[in-house]
């Protein structure tokens, strides 16, 4: 399997990001209907944990593996990568085994004291099996995309959730005779399996791939284990931080329902109501403005190793290039997405929850969520030129001043949960101009093309006016349900985003050709930027 371009494999993860997606949608479906809300809660109470424990066994290691193997493969050091891949596994291993031993261990106490419901005790051990399967897997992923071959990393996401799917429905209802708990841990089952076909695939297209590698692991093991200790700090320095940012984030995102209770009780709203107002603005406005974040998670991940590579060989105009490749797919893709959740915040609200009032958090979020989808580009330049220490610290000031907020404007009567939302604004906003500011410090003459934001700006307006205007008239004059009015508005739109993009020449046919397998073919109908 061949490298691909640094656009190639962010289109490659983009369109798997995508499908799994919508097969994690569907599961998340069959899940609710085979379970029913209790179940589907047992379930969840697990996850957190498992979450918690994964990343504290990864230790930030694909991030950094994904660097040192483009570094090295850019200098030509195969001997580097085995040792990269030595050291890596032999940390996993041991962190695994650690974790998943002292999960096995104290599963009884979780359940009953830190989950509140002794019941999910099954769904954890169900779970545990995963976490040595995880870390083997994200090393050779690391080592894939390190390479710049992100199909591997593409299909083993789809596989994992096809598997999935495929078995939730057996041992769930197999199981859910026996209680909830059991069919919730036959739901558990089915993702430790599907993640076990995923890493079956990544190992035998590591073992027998295209493209032959010039060493073997096993040969000289623990000879380049006993050489490693310089790559071990490297691994170390780089996946450290990477590992705190994302504590950090989960430590703010736990602490911010208590800190918003706690708040909104000092500005006299009763209980209910706040768990209410909290329900609106963090399970149905925020999973909405977070759903474009499979795109930029992509650039991240094929933009770690683009970055790492130029750094490596000097090239510094190709690090300015890529990262404004970054940035402008960023903003083509977030754009329309913002739009959508501007504009038609309530429709979209009332056909996919039945909750309108949910539009209005949609609406206060949308506009600053526009910046996330710049952070994570942002924050993987910073990783693939080795700063991700400043990264790690620019996520910590965000959090400390989100909870800050989240006290001050919360605990106001006058503002209440949409003091909430405005903290978290605020988070967005002041990390990502952290991580722009500390790359354009390190980046040398780089800036924002300001050029291409107003010509997304056009195309953003003409799309709302359009869409605006094309749900009012199918809803009007052909007096369609809202649903469907809302899916053909918004492929109209859409249409309309498109074509005025191409109109101003912010997507030509160069980019159309990048997309894999029917880009070369329909590029040609396309005009040139």
């Amino acid at each position: 399997m061949s490298k691909q371009s640094f656009i190639q494999g962010a289109v490659i993860l983009i369109l798997a990001g995508f499908i799994t997606k919508i097969l994690g949608f569907v599961n998340r479906i069959v899940m609710a209907r085979i379970l029913g809300p209790e179940g589907v809660g047992l379930y969840m109470m697990a996850v957190p944990i498992l979450i918690l424990v994964i990343t504290l066994t990864r230790l930030g290691l694909p991030v950094a593996i994904s660097k040192l193997v483009a570094e090295a493969e850019a200098q030509g050091d195969r001997i580097r990568v085995k040792r990269i891949l030595v050291v890596s596994l032999s940390i996993t291993a041991v962190l695994s085994i650690i974790c998943t031993v002292l999960t096995l261990l104290g599963a009884k106490v979780i359940s009953a004291w830190f989950l509140t419901d002794e019941r999910a005790y099954w769904p954890l051990m169900a779970i545990t099996p995963i976490i040595p399967i995880v870390a083997i897997s994200s090393v050779i992923k690391g080592y894939f995309q390190g390479k710049q071959n992100m199909r591997p990393s593409a299909y083993a996401q789809v596989i994992e959730q096809v598997v999935r799917i495929s078995l939730v429905v057996f041992l769930a209802t197999l199981l859910l005779p026996l209680g909830l708990e059991f069919a919730a841990a036959g739901a558990m089952i089915s993702v430790v399996i599907g993640e076990a076909a995923a890493l079956f695939y990544l190992l035998t297209t590591f073992k027998y791939g295209k493209r032959k590698k010039t060493f073997r692991i096993r040969q000289g093991f623990f000879t380049q284990l006993q050489k490693g200790k310089e790559t071990l700090h490297d691994l170390l320095r780089i996946g450290l931080p990477a590992t705190g940012s994302g504590l950090i984030g989960s430590v703010s995102w736990t602490l911010e329902p208590i800190l918003v209770a706690q708040s909104l009780a000092a500005a006299g709203v009763a209980t209910a109501v706040a768990t209410a107002q909290y329900g609106l603005l963090s399970g149905y406005a925020i999973p909405l403005v977070m759903l474009p974040m499979f795109i930029t998670y992509s650039l991240s991940v094929s933009l770690v190793p683009a970055i790492s590579e130029a750094q490596a060989t000097h090239h510094h105009a190709l690090i300015h290039r890529r990262l404004y490749q970054a940035l402008r797919i960023a903003l083509i893709c977030g754009a329309p997405s913002t739009v959508v959740m501007i504009f038609f915040a309530e429709p979209l609200t009332t056909v996919v929850y039945g909750t309108p009032e949910a539009g209005t958090f949609l609406k206060l979020l949308a506009p600053f969520f526009l910046l996330l989808y710049f952070q994570s580009p942002l924050q993987a330049t910073l990783q693939g030129l080795d700063m991700a220490k400043t990264a790690m610290m620019n996520t910590l000031y965000g959090a400390m001043i989100k909870m800050m907020a989240i006290v001050i404007l919360a605990s106001r009567p006058s503002l209440g949960i949409y003091g909430a939302a405005l903290a978290i604004n605020i988070n967005v906003c002041l990390v990502t101009l952290l991580h722009f500011f500390s790359v354009v410090k390190v980046i040398k003459g780089f800036s924002i093309h300001f050029q291409d934001v107003l010509k997304v700006g056009i195309a953003m307006a003409v799309m709302a006016v359009g869409g605006l205007y094309c749900l009012e008239s199918l809803q009007s004059e052909l007096n369609l349900s809202l649903s469907w009015a809302l899916v053909l508005t918004l492929f109209f739109a859409g249409g309309i985003y498109f074509l005025s993009l191409l109109v101003m020449k912010v997507i030509g046919r160069q980019d159309i050709e990048r997309i894999p397998l029917i880009g070369p073919h329909i590029a040609p109908f396309f005009p040139k930027r």
